[in-house]
């Protein structure tokens, strides 16, 4: 059916709204496409649900061609299976927990590993049942803080998660390699470039992991790539960790004043003044600072660490909070921010701006009796045997010679440093680049966290009880739709790929006459039989500017325009997204739109 633009329940907008920061959200709600409902969550409107069913075909269309099957789970899940495996706990204040009227406790699922796991313990009992692939299209829920950019990172989101269910290690990589490959022939479909990057498993667990980022400027990940190939979410980046060095002959580590020297510029000019050496001089390199964080753990707890890391490199709160869930005594997402003064207060041996890790030369340590030691973790690049300028836990004054692994250690080793242009690529495959990108979707080979949590076991080839290795695979099926926005617009408006248009072509009956407005919907019928979608703006009081303007904003591939070229037994044929423009007989209107469209 020709959906004509006089009855279409759509209003564009003519300014952006306040409240939106990309292109994506400005543009889809003055398109017409979404409408806020509250903060984080939006209603979709008629054609914002025609371009999210276009894509949930794809993804459809591919999942089956792998043998995943479809089901569908409720939003609305009980706390019980979440307390078994821990998450519960483990999310913390990210999501919506609710309680019935007999007290009991539910959640609004941000993802359903659980309830999958307790489906097939449920159904199988052995390993001829598996190979599994079950797969659902749900919305999931995120108790965002600060919900922003549109539909990009929203407290209601639609998901397509899926599970995968072997009998072993070996199976699952099959199954993993199959996801993996069905991912990216839906973004190629979808006309969404991405870059499968090597990630941390976080919260969900596992041995493996890759995102899918599609390259942006607004992309809240950050990943890094070398010409050789290498690509890593920068959490995931590994340091190319420096051999131990001798100290045998190191000479003793000695402490000296070194008064307003709170920051790593001022210590390297007060270390040239007091020590230079003998050849060369002292640079931020050289120095150990010592960065008290916060923890928040999923229980709301505060815990304070100290990650000790060389000078000349910025503390990245995401890789700490990626990798230092081994080094808590509770598991799950945490968030890492810089200690308060209210903090810093509370541990006197915390000496801001001169704080170094334990030593063995006579002064104060962290730790010492009556105070309650810290967990001093440090940066790979701090190996035995390196020398270091650090802090002496005194005011105003510094250890030079500090020698790792003679005076002092530490609690473990945490990639805790950002990652600049120019490191190397841990495979050896080069420098490193680094960009942006927003996550489209995320594999993980979950292994048996899950399945031994929730007791899900068959039956192997020997009669023996197994449990069962799972994999867990998501696409962000609303993400997907701004980062096509992001990526697929200019200043008038939106420019859809045709595979998830909301229409193949927009007739325009630009004028008054009433042979245009019978010409236009002649074609539209037409085009609608020739198989193409349709819209049509026969709205007969609305001015051509108008006109144009709101199909430039809505984005179809094609814009045909009816007007005075009729007289002369022609049509305008417009591409949006290259602009160029056609005149085209009437009586071939239809095969040129129709040829563009399988083009």
């Amino acid at each position: 059916m020709v959906l004509r633009l006089s009855n279409l329940f759509l209003r564009t907008l003519r300014e952006d709204p306040t409240d939106a920061e990309v292109a994506s959200h400005r543009l889809l709600l003055r398109a017409g496409y979404i409408r806020r409902a509250a903060p984080g969550i939006y209603t979709w409107l008629p054609l914002g649900l025609r371009v999210l069913r276009k894509v949930e075909t794809i993804v459809r269309e591919e999942m089956d061609a792998i043998g995943a099957q479809e089901v569908h789970f409720p939003a609305l899940l009980p706390k019980e299976p979440y307390d078994a495996s821990g998450r519960w706990t483990e999310y913390g204040d990210g999501i919506f927990r609710l309680q019935d009227r007999k007290g009991a406790d539910y959640l609004l699922a941000p993802t359903h590993e659980e309830v999958f796991t307790l489906l097939v313990k449920d159904m199988y009992s052995s390993y001829k049942d598996l190979p599994l692939n079950l797969y659902q299209i749900q919305n999931k829920y995120r108790d965002e803080e600060r919900p922003r950019a549109g539909l990009l990172r929203g407290r209601e989101f639609i998901m397509k998660d899926a599970y995968s269910f072997d009998i072993d290690d070996a199976g699952q990589a099959v199954s993993y390699n199959a996801y993996r490959g069905a991912y990216l022939r839906i973004f190629e479909r979808l006309g969404l470039e991405v870059v499968p990057v090597s990630a941390t498993a976080g919260a969900m667990g596992g041995s493996r992991s890759e995102e899918f980022l599609h390259p942006s400027p607004i992309g809240e990940d950050t990943y890094v790539r070398s010409a050789g190939g290498y690509a890593a979410n920068v959490e995931a980046v590994t340091t190319v960790v420096p051999a131990d060095v001798d100290y045998t002959t190191a000479p003793a580590a000695r402490v000296l004043d070194t008064p307003d020297t709170p920051t790593i510029a001022s210590l390297v000019a007060a270390a040239n003044q007091l020590a230079p050496l003998a050849e060369g001089e002292w640079k931020a390199e050289h120095t150990l600072k010592n960065v008290v964080l916060a923890v928040t753990l999923p229980t709301g707890e505060r815990e304070l660490v100290v990650v000790g890391l060389p000078g000349n490199r910025a503390v990245d709160t995401k890789r700490i909070e990626a990798n230092i869930s081994p080094f808590l005594t509770v598991g799950g997402e945490v968030s890492v921010e810089a200690a308060s003064e209210a903090d810093l207060a509370k541990n006197p041996l915390l000496v801001k701006g001169y704080i170094g890790p334990g030593l063995t030369v006579d002064q104060a340590v962290l730790g010492a009796e009556g105070t309650s030691k810290l967990l001093y973790l440090v940066d790979p690049r701090v190996v035995s045997g390196t020398t270091w300028i650090t802090g002496a836990n005194e005011s105003g004054k510094h250890v030079f010679g500090l020698v790792a692994g003679r005076d002092f250690g530490w609690d473990g080793v945490i990639e805790s440093s950002e990652v600049l242009e120019g490191d190397e690529a841990p495979d050896g495959s080069g420098p490193l680049e680094t960009a942006r990108g927003i996550e489209m979707g995320h594999i993980f080979a979950l292994g048996r966290k899950y399945a031994e949590a929730l007791d899900l076991k068959v039956l192997d080839s020997h009669g023996k009880l197994t449990v069962v290795t799972m994999g867990s695979y998501g696409i962000g099926v609303t993400r997907a739709i701004a980062a096509l926005a992001e990526s697929n617009h200019d200043d008038k408006g939106l420019m859809w790929p045709r595979a998830v248009a909301p229409a193949d072509v927009h007739v325009v009956a630009v004028g008054r006459g009433e042979e245009i407005f019978a010409a236009a919907q002649q074609l539209s019928a037409d085009l609608e039989a020739a198989g193409l979608d349709v819209i049509y703006d026969d709205r007969p009081k609305v001015s051509p500017g108008v006109k144009f303007g709101d199909a430039e904003l809505l984005g179809v591939p094609t814009i045909l325009a009816v007007g005075r070229g009729l007289v002369d037994g022609v049509v305008e044929i417009k591409d949006r997204a290259t602009g160029e423009a056609t005149n085209v007989a009437v009586d071939d209107a239809v095969q040129f739109v129709v040829a563009a469209a399988k083009a």
